[in-house]
């Protein structure tokens, strides 16, 4: 073997192995006291009760995700714990359950299982029936096996289909200027980080024809698999953590506005109970403002593959056949992903227009 596929091989296993409206003016009841203080007592618990709905629903998300079996076992293990919203505040909180499961996913015997899937799922029998054979039979033996597999198993099957490949004069598929010219804008645009690394690998000096033809055979689905990967993961660590931090803040700011009712200092305990919820909103507007970015990305993607599916329908008996059935799953995928994330930002604009409700009938409150 060269030292070109050498290397291409070793940077895939690399790749693998890796990953509102605000309150408007004073409401009625202001002038109020007694009035205003039963509205509080009947809203703050409301809205401690859809954050702890939220909590849990993002739990659910997690376990019914795509993500890896550890996070998703993990997470519904905590759904399904006695100990109801309690479980679910453990578990989204720095060093609980989430955090233990991902520490998980560090381990070399699930890095290894996790390689052998992405592989499985990226090689398709047509293009690499070599190693998509290798990697199914990795996934049903043991974890010794599945080391193997990593370490020199894919690289000798790979070499296998390259050998068939190149004997197979007449089924060899021609890679024509327009892909390259593809190839190379998919290198310089995509909105895919592992997509870009895998074109422009494609592209690097010295690179052939047979390297394009293996970035449409598997190298632009496997960059893809771990963009969509590393997107769910990402926003997976950022959801908990912003659950986990609203949790916290609406009990501070339940408490300062408790602490009002006949406070010595009434002034500074008003202050107090108005700053807790604007950290509330503060949390919220931000995580909105995340999320909405998050869908103006997830539509990117969705188009782009869109477009991608589209190309390859264009050209469906040469070199693009290959990727035509991983552009209409990676359309679907994040098409539903922004589909999630529209309904997460919907949430957390919500809930900052609640915590600036009760920051102004704190200030308003005699």
């Amino acid at each position: 073997m060269s030292a070109g596929r050498r290397a291409a091989t070793a940077l895939t296993v690399a790749l693998l192995t890796l990953g509102t409206p605000l309150a408007g003016s004073a409401p009625a009841w202001a002038d109020a006291p007694g009035t205003a203080r039963a509205v509080a007592a009947d809203e703050t618990p409301a809205l401690s009760a859809l954050a702890a709905e939220a909590a849990r629903n993002e739990v659910l998300r997690i376990a019914k995700s795509g993500l890896p079996a550890e996070l998703r076992t993990s997470a519904w293990n905590a759904l399904r714990s006695t100990l109801g919203d309690a479980a679910i505040e453990a578990w989204l909180a720095p060093g609980g359950g989430y955090d233990l499961a991902k520490q998980r996913l560090r381990d070399t015997r699930t890095r290894s299982r996790l390689f052998c899937e992405r592989v499985a799922a990226t090689h398709t029998p047509e293009f690499s029936p070599q190693v998509n054979a290798a990697a199914r039979t990795a996934l049903k033996g043991t974890d010794p096996d599945r080391a193997a597999f990593v370490s020199t198993g894919y690289e000798r099957a790979q070499q296998r289909d390259r050998e068939v490949r190149a004997a197979d004069t007449e089924h060899q598929q021609e890679v024509a200027a327009r892909e390259r010219d593809f190839v190379a804008a998919l290198a310089a645009t995509d909105p895919g980080g592992e997509v870009r690394t895998a074109a422009q690998w494609a592209l690097r000096p010295g690179a052939t024809d047979a390297d394009v033809a293996e970035f449409f055979g598997y190298g632009w689905a496997t960059g893809a698999t771990l963009d969509l990967e590393g997107h769910r993961l990402r926003i997976a660590d950022g959801e908990t953590r912003r659950h986990h931090a609203l949790t916290l803040l609406l009990r501070k700011a339940l408490a300062a506005e408790e602490a009002l009712k006949g406070a010595a200092d009434a002034a500074k305990a008003r202050a107090e109970a108005e700053a807790a919820w604007r950290s509330v909103a503060d949390q919220a507007g931000a995580a909105y403002r995340t999320w909405a970015d998050e869908q103006t990305a997830a539509a990117a993607q969705a188009e782009h593959w869109a477009a991608v599916a589209a190309a390859a329908a264009e050209g469906a008996d040469g070199i693009w056949k290959n990727i035509a059935g991983p552009a209409g799953a990676n359309q679907q995928s994040w098409t539903q992903e922004g589909a999630s994330a529209a309904g997460s930002a919907a949430y957390w604009q919500d809930m900052l227009k609640r915590a600036e409700e009760s920051e102004e009938r704190v200030r308003e409150t005699v």
